[in-house]
């Protein structure tokens, strides 16, 4: 029996880093399993803010990977400002106030020249090269996975001119994103955002999603299927051979301006004013980008002789710092739009055998997640009490050497799992 042939549009890949590649290499790397034979395009010569380059060994060797030029305005914005540009293309956005004049203009002119985003002038070359493609080689179906959401564009009028199946899978959502409000749209320009995106939600045979949220929100909008695929997680053989000796707290990705939760640091700051045990022992690890506005808040609640500021390191050495922590923190921004936000690391932090302290809004799905799981605890921002006695909670259990966790149902939320339930929608005809 032959392979169905899937061609997938994706501007993140090896050796891009972060959260946003890992979810189509591991789909690529199970789908052979379910008798379909992806074919990968992506940019030759993209500007990506993050690299890691040890996951250049996951592309699995049987797999066709495509690319062609990307022009990007990234390489002349930075001409003017190298460190605002690679902030802004990370989704490090100051907060208003505090923008420079050249952040500012920066922010306009992304939001108002290039939409949908700034990778736009890559659609119009991409459908000349793929439309040929897939005529010559047979593909019956094409995915694309955003954001930048310029690659459903691209998906779009591949459909149009093309008698193929197309999926969108949407990683984030579009116009109800919190970084989407910080681009100074004019209403001409987030009309046509909206715009974009109800065409998009109204032409792909399929949406996938990654959390019910989302679902809910994309049903009032289309009478189209939508699916929700979370990410997940994947066996690796990384080991260590113990615990950290101190009460190590660990955030491992990006925190952005907004997703700052000030009454953490309050906690952890009277915490050790109270508890000299606690002060002795406590260390608070920040491993990727954080902005200065976090820094800012953390120092402000004297704690800056506690934490330990690793940046961005590989995704092996940040399984490393998940595995060896004696608590994993997450954080999410406190608003209506971020309940149908969850991180990446999310699952990685379920398997690694170290309780979750998670901060966010009020019946987000990563609270359901975690709990559901039994891998953590979760709080809303007003809840500053019972985050306090949980943080004594653990640090006595972890005084005691009891400091774990017993995750349960977890089986739904692994890669080839989750393979499995793409190929489902890949094969229904």
């Amino acid at each position: 029996m032959n392979s169905k042939k899937i061609l997938i549009i994706t501007y993140y890949w090896p050796p891009a880093g972060g959260p946003g590649v890992q979810r189509w290499l591991k789909f690529v790397k199970y789908l052979p399993e379910f008798g379909i034979d992806p074919i990968v395009y992506c940019p030759e010569n993209p500007n990506y803010p993050i690299i890691d380059k040890s996951l250049l060994s996951e592309i699995p060797k049987t797999i066709t990977v495509l690319k062609q030029p990307i022009n990007e305005p990234y390489g002349l914005a930075s001409l003017f400002s190298k460190n605002s540009t690679k902030k802004i293309s990370s989704g490090v956005i100051p907060k208003a106030k505090k923008q420079s004049l050249i952040e500012k203009v920066m922010l306009y002119v992304r939001g108002n020249y290039f939409i949908p985003d700034a990778r736009k002038n890559w659609i119009k070359p991409s459908v000349s090269f793929l439309s040929n493609y897939i005529q010559n080689h047979q593909i019956e179906t094409i995915i694309t996975t955003g954001p930048p959401h310029s690659l459903h564009l691209i998906g779009l009028n591949l459909k149009e001119q093309l008698e193929i199946k197309w999926l969108a899978d949407f990683r984030d959502p579009w116009t109800t994103i919190g970084y989407h409000k910080a681009l100074r749209l004019t209403k001409l320009s987030e009309a046509k955002h909206k715009e974009f995106e109800l065409k998009i939600l109204n032409t792909a045979d399929e949406i996938i999603v990654t959390s019910n949220h989302t679902k809910n929100e994309f049903q009032t909008k289309t009478k189209h299927a939508v699916s929700v695929i979370t990410n997940g997680y994947d066996s690796h053989s990384i080991t260590i051979e113990e615990k950290d000796t101190l009460f190590t707290l660990s955030h491992i990705g990006s925190l952005l301006s907004e997703r700052n939760p000030k009454v953490l640091w309050e906690v952890l700051s009277e915490l050790i004013q109270e508890n000299k045990d606690f002060s002795k022992a406590f260390q608070l690890n920040l491993v990727g980008v954080v902005s200065d506005d976090v820094l800012e808040s953390i120092y402000k609640n004297g704690l800056k002789e506690y934490v330990n500021i690793a940046g961005y390191v590989s995704h092996d050495d940040a399984i490393k710092f998940q595995l060896q922590s004696q608590l994993l923190l997450l954080i999410e921004i406190d608003s209506e739009d971020t309940k149908a936000i969850i991180p990446g690391k999310v699952f990685e932090y379920l398997i690694s055998e170290t309780p979750i302290l998670a901060i966010g809004p009020r019946d987000a799905d990563i609270e359901q997640i975690i709990k559901s799981t039994n891998t953590g605890t979760y709080f809303s921002y007003n809840q500053k009490g019972l985050l306090k006695n949980q943080l004594l909670n653990y640090f006595d259990a972890y005084q005691n050497n009891d400091l774990k966790v017993n995750a349960i149902g977890l089986q739904p939320y692994s890669r080839k799992a989750l393979t499995e339930k793409l190929s489902i929608i890949i094969n229904n005809k």
